[in-house]
């Protein structure tokens, strides 16, 4: 079964959210890593220097890496702001 673990800049970026938006996020997640497969809802990044992967939650999108089962998130953000 997957899991997932923050990042310190992840867990400063889900400060910065509105809380409505924080639950939200840490939801979809648990949703997520409680899928067999937590891949099968993820995309793959072009750019590889902000990570693997990303989620993509309403505007909001989560840029992770696997390491194992864990899905490492690295960052998150609104999507006009986050690949930049």
């Amino acid at each position: 079964m997957y899991s997932y673990e923050f990042k310190p800049q992840a867990i400063r970026d889900l400060k910065k959210l509105p809380k409505d938006i924080q639950i939200r996020i840490i939801k979809k997640l648990d949703y997520f890593v409680s899928a067999e497969d937590p891949l099968v809802f993820a995309d793959h990044l072009i750019n590889y220097d902000l990570g693997s992967y990303r989620f993509r939650v309403g505007d909001y999108r989560i840029i992770f890496d696997v390491v194992d089962e864990v899905l490492i998130i690295l960052t998150l953000g609104h999507r006009r702001e986050i690949y930049r």
